[in-house]
């Protein structure tokens, strides 16, 4: 399997890799999540887990007594998965993942909610098919980027009337970071430096180099964790990655920001790897600006539009460098002159993807009564499962008598507050990572391969099972031999 074309920190497509040191595993409890319906927090492990020893029959015990106890378990039915998982019944090992494909790349394309297509077709044959330029009005298509800004809101802790839907999440960093950098110079003229985490994305760099040249900044790059250090009076804007795509890591979003308002910044957060995976509580924090994806944990679909919020109290400020007729207090008086509208809708742009709107939002509703604080419980439940059946499965070259062809170390943080809802594994020796990754996806163990040697699995809680942590960590394995 040769590597696919790289992502944007954003566009959904594979990424690229890097390391940031080994991780071992822990058990801790989760944060509390943003004030969406409350669902039960997922089941602990077994009362005598702690007394098992962990062997590979132990574990794939300890799969099936975890998904049945599992109250997300049920979200599962609502995504078309190839038959996998404990509903489907035992494969001819008895792991009860039905034989189908285990799917651990919903990090970089979500699964498709069962209830899409339908909407799709209705959308088509009715809306546009029958209403046709009627579907404005009478579909509420016009509202629609407000509309499913306000169902994503609570995923991401934002309230009312702050997150709009549009465009890609490319386009709506360069919003974000202009608009961000604007407020922050006409409080202050000295702020011209735009901080950018060194190990972003490509293209948040690129966008960021681009903002600079546009409003007079310099991009200096920076580690996440020296931001607080490094920000000061000559700071305009910082943007960071929640979550580093490549290797899981979650960073101090709370910490972060606190520091960058104190320095009289602004913050700029890519929640690509975070959004829909783990509470962010945007509001609680002070974030004054995010952007994200839908297609990854929201299960938009390929392509599906981006997200801008843009907080509140700021919003009367922001002056996007992308002005458009839809941003316009009034877009059907074609007035020359342009005149921001109020609230979320000023960051939309041009018209809006019908097709592509109506199935993120119809693609939201697996999240009705979803609390994300369950969700991230069992994201860690997850990964730290996984883990432990690697160690078993693939254990290190002095436990395995040092005949394994190939052997994997975490490179994500182990503690629970550094860590995203992925686990990457750099292979030794490297060269053997993209050989073992197409054999993984020969055997149903679909992942990705990145260079330099690393797989990298993501864990989406709505739909992935204990039972397909336990088959991948032993297709692993046994590949690995």
């Amino acid at each position: 399997m040769s590597e696919a074309t790289s992502e944007a920190g954003s566009e959904g497509m594979p990424e690229a890799m890097r390391g940031a040191g080994s991780a071992a595993v822990s058990e801790a409890e989760s944060g509390p999540g943003p004030g969406a319906a409350p669902a039960p927090a997922p089941a602990p492990a077994p009362a005598d887990t702690s007394a098992r020893r962990d062997t590979p029959e132990a574990l794939r015990q300890e799969a099936r007594e975890r998904d049945a106890a599992d109250p997300l378990a049920p979200l599962r039915a609502r995504f078309l998965l190839d038959g996998a998982g404990p509903a489907a019944g035992p494969d001819r090992d008895g792991s009860g993942t039905g034989g189908g494909t285990v799917y651990l790349d919903g990090n970089s394309l979500g699964a498709l909610p069962l209830s899409v297509p339908g909407r799709l077709a209705r959308v088509v044959e009715h809306e546009w098919g029958r209403l046709r330029i009627r579907g404005w009005t009478e579909a509420g298509w016009w509202e629609a980027p407000e509309r499913i800004g306000e169902r994503i809101a609570p995923l991401v802790g934002a309230g009312r009337g702050q997150v709009v839907v549009g465009d890609s999440t490319s386009v709506n960093v360069f919003k974000a970071v202009v608009g961000a950098v604007r407020i922050a110079r006409a409080e202050s003229a000295g702020r011209t430096e735009i901080l950018v985490d060194a190990a972003t994305f490509p293209t948040d760099g690129y966008i960021a180099r681009s903002a600079a040249r546009l409003t007079g900044c310099t991009v200096r790059p920076v580690a996440p964790a020296e931001v607080p250090a490094e920000a000061g009076p000559s700071t305009a804007a910082v943007l960071l990655g929640h979550v580093d795509y490549r290797t899981g890591e979650l960073h101090d979003l709370p910490g972060i920001t606190a520091a960058v308002r104190a320095a009289g910044a602004l913050t700029v957060w890519d929640l690509c790897h975070s959004a829909g995976a783990l509470p962010v509580e945007l509001d609680a924090h002070g974030v004054d600006f995010a952007v994200g994806c839908t297609y990854k944990f929201l299960n938009g679909g390929p392509g599906s539009p981006a997200f801008l919020y843009v907080r509140r109290a700021l919003q009367p400020r922001f002056d996007s460098p992308l002005p458009g007729w839809n941003s316009h207090t009034d877009p059907f008086a074609m007035d020359p002159e342009y005149e921001a509208a109020d609230g979320a809708a000023r960051g939309r742009v041009g018209t809006p993807d019908i097709l592509a709107m109506a199935a993120l939002e119809e693609a939201l509703t697996v999240w009705d009564g979803v609390d994300p604080a369950a969700v991230r419980a069992k994201s860690l439940a997850l990964t730290d499962f996984f883990l432990r059946c690697v160690a078993v499965h693939v254990p290190d070259g002095e436990a395995d008598g040092g005949g394994r062809r190939v052997t994997v170390r975490s490179l994500t943080p182990a503690e629970h507050a550094r860590r995203g809802s992925q686990i990457a594994l750099l292979c030794a020796p490297q060269e053997a990572a993209e050989e073992v990754m197409e054999a993984l996806i020969a055997r149903g163990v679909v992942g990705d391969f990145r260079r330099p040697g690393v797989l990298r699995f993501g864990f989406t809680p709505l739909y992935t099972a204990f039972a397909d942590a336990e088959r991948a960590a032993r297709t692993l394995g046994e590949v690995t031999r």
